[in-house]
């Protein structure tokens, strides 16, 4: 689902992310910007209930899985 919105953001900030990146457009890169927030929030997640003991499944053993064609 896409929304349309206007928001102020740093375009310093953009440019340079644009720069790293080598993505084109603001969209994009914001678009990019925050998919990595939500995956770098979810692993902080995920490590913090299994240090707390409410995980115990096998990190390692579910990435391999991801790349496993089969």
């Amino acid at each position: 689902m896409l929304a349309r919105t206007n928001v102020m953001i740093d375009l310093d900030l953009v440019q340079e992310a644009c720069r790293l990146t080598s993505i084109k457009t603001k969209k994009d890169v914001i678009a990019c910007a925050l998919k990595e927030l939500v995956s770098q929030r979810k692993r902080q997640k995920l490590l913090t209930l299994r240090h707390a003991g409410l995980w115990s499944g096998d990190l390692a053993a579910q990435r391999e899985s991801r790349h496993d064609p089969a």
